[in-house]
């Protein structure tokens, strides 16, 4: 969970990076095309199953969409009008709906650690994003509404992924969601007139990363933690994922990172520790 969190978050400040270069479906399918195609390569070498069981179908669409399309189509658009800082803390308040989901579909009931842990976490969060949104335009609403509908969608995806897994290899699986959510998002990009030469070789190494730990490696992970903890406790953990993308954004992007900043990502860190040990 701890090594797909870190890598989810370092995801962040790349992607707006890659945004100076290239339009924002073009980016995200350039990195999804290659980041499904490694994972079938994968899946081939590991000699996984590649074809899925005709009953699997439908269950597999509907994890790609909200585990890859839908969730990759929202968070693109938050992040073009967002800071990468903003709207990678927005996108992880997925926390709180996967634990309000989980109590009537899984039977997760909170526990008082549980509660503790989400209420320091969301605090954190909050206090992160605070201030920049009481200062952000009315224009900066939108993105943020489509951020929070990402987090709720995949917050219900981890809840139906720990309910009713899918049948089939690992790699396979993850090859299978990441293609079936790109037709949406290369539907999408085929609108837009990228230029790929404005790409840097740093755009080209960020493009590679994405497409290969994010997208494939971090994914086999996730779903790994999600048939070892409750998706309630997983969903949680996840909140490292912000922290990693504000430090990232600080770091590689120049946005701003002072004490208000600070306090809350021991906030959120706290909570992770707590829900982790819960």
């Amino acid at each position: 969970m701890l090594f797909t969190a870190c890598s989810w978050g370092l995801t962040w400040p790349q992607s707006k990076f890659l945004l100076t270069m290239l339009p924002p479906f073009s980016m995200r399918a350039a990195c999804g095309v290659a980041g499904f195609s490694f994972a079938f390569l994968v899946a081939f070498i590991r000699r996984e199953r590649l074809w899925p069981p005709r009953d699997q179908w439908p269950r597999l669409i509907l994890f790609a969409m909200l585990n890859y399309g839908l969730f990759i189509v929202l968070t693109t658009q938050s992040l073009v009008w967002l800071k990468a800082s903003e709207a990678v803390v927005i996108t992880y308040t997925l926390p709180v709906w996967a634990s309000l989901l989980a109590w009537p579909m899984l039977g997760e009931r909170p526990t008082a650690t549980k509660i503790l842990a989400l209420v320091l976490a969301l605090g954190g969060v909050a206090l992160l994003v605070g201030a920049d949104t009481a200062e952000a335009s009315w224009q900066k609403l939108p993105a943020a509404g489509m951020g929070f509908l990402a987090a709720i969608l995949f917050g219900l995806g981890t809840v139906l992924a720990k309910k009713h897994p899918l049948r089939l290899p690992p790699t396979t699986s993850v090859a299978w969601q990441a293609l079936l959510g790109m037709v949406l998002v290369v539907g999408l990009a085929s609108f837009e007139h990228p230029v790929w030469s404005n790409v840097t070789p740093g755009g080209w190494v960020a493009i590679a990363y994405i497409s290969t730990i994010p997208l494939t490696i971090a994914y086999l992970a996730w779903f790994r933690a999600l048939r070892m903890v409750p998706a309630s406790t997983a969903a949680t953990t996840v909140l490292v994922s912000p922290l990693v993308g504000v430090i990232g954004s600080g770091v590689l992007l120049g946005e701003t990172f002072g004490p208000r900043q600070i306090v809350a990502l021991a906030m959120t860190l706290t909570g992770v520790a707590l829900a982790a040990r819960g």
